[in-house]
């Protein structure tokens, strides 16, 4: 059994370019898919945020329309109150690598308030990724990649990565609203993104790092993560 480490956004909202915040946190089925998985495989995972706060879920994660109709809102609900793990996080600052075989970031727009500028989580990803451990990171939490810097320099730049597009943003309707794209930041940082069809799942694999697109990316890229565990 190897023990996984879910590192998850702290807030439960965005602010936008005019300054007003926008409800989220972080989107239910890139927490709950991956996490079946895992405990379907016998493994543990422990969850943790900035300052030990229980994340928020985004509410929109748990609509009819983007769960494949009412049945399909209702089984992510009842699934994700299930997850003790979710409700008892643990203190980003506390975490330590050594304890972990793998590391997982699930999205929403939360990372892109709090991760994106959090140093404890950048350290962490430098850590990982030197490691050699699995490291696994879907839609918008790639933004944290943007706090993995060293030297001045972003520990990622040449990593080939799937990551929210502005083409998702854009038909989400937020492209217009944001302070910053996330494709367009993590292009900036020297990181290669690997842009696939909107919506579709996309999961890219460069050494350890196992990076998803969007929501539908979240099953397969488990499923990749796990293949690395062995």
């Amino acid at each position: 059994m190897s023990k996984i480490l879910f590192v998850m956004t702290g807030v439960d909202y965005w602010t936008l370019a005019d300054g007003t915040q926008h409800p989220t946190g972080f989107w239910a089925e890139e927490a709950v898919a991956p996490y079946e998985a895992f405990k379907a495989a016998g493994h543990e995972v422990v969850v943790a945020t900035p300052g030990g706060v229980v994340p928020t879920v985004d509410k929109g994660s748990l609509a009819p329309e983007v769960n494949g109709g009412q049945q399909g809102a209702d089984k992510i609900a009842a699934t994700l109150a299930s997850i003790a793990e979710i409700k008892n996080p643990i203190r980003l600052e506390d975490v330590s690598l050594d304890d972990y075989d793998a590391v997982f970031y699930p999205g929403g727009h939360g990372p892109m308030e709090d991760l994106a500028v959090d140093a404890t989580s950048g350290k962490l990803l430098i850590d990982t990724l030197a490691s050699g451990k699995p490291l696994g990171v879907v839609c918008h939490a790639p933004a944290a990649l943007l706090a993995a810097e060293r030297d001045g320099a972003n520990a990622f730049a040449g990593y080939r990565v799937a990551a929210f597009t502005n083409a998702e943003e854009t038909q989400a309707g937020f492209a217009d609203k944001a302070k910053w794209l996330l494709q367009t930041r993590l292009e900036e940082a020297g990181v290669d993104v690997r842009a696939g069809e909107p919506w579709a799942p996309n999961v890219v694999v460069d050494r350890n790092l196992v990076t998803g697109q969007n929501p539908a990316s979240s099953a397969p890229l488990a499923a990749e993560l796990l293949k690395k565990l062995g």
